[in-house]
């Protein structure tokens, strides 16, 4: 979904049209919505982490291993 949302601020910035970039973006926030709604109505109650819960934890999993922080994923 990263790539995507990269791929219409992109293509914004080069004042192109991103209405199919914009489209699969809505798409996917639907389908996250849905599985989060299906999770939910399964007896999931745990708090779902943030962005910057992500990011915090993605730091913890990476000290002590050297270059791995470095690495795009």
């Amino acid at each position: 979904m990263a790539d995507v949302e990269a791929s219409v601020r992109d293509r914004i910035n080069g004042d192109r049209d991103c209405t199919e970039q914009a489209l699969a973006q809505m798409d996917l926030r639907r389908k996250i919505n849905l599985l989060i709604g299906e999770w939910k109505a399964a007896g999931g109650g745990d708090v779902l982490p943030d962005v910057h819960d992500r990011v915090r934890l993605r730091l913890v999993k990476t000290v002590g291993i050297p270059g791995r922080a470095a690495t795009r994923r």
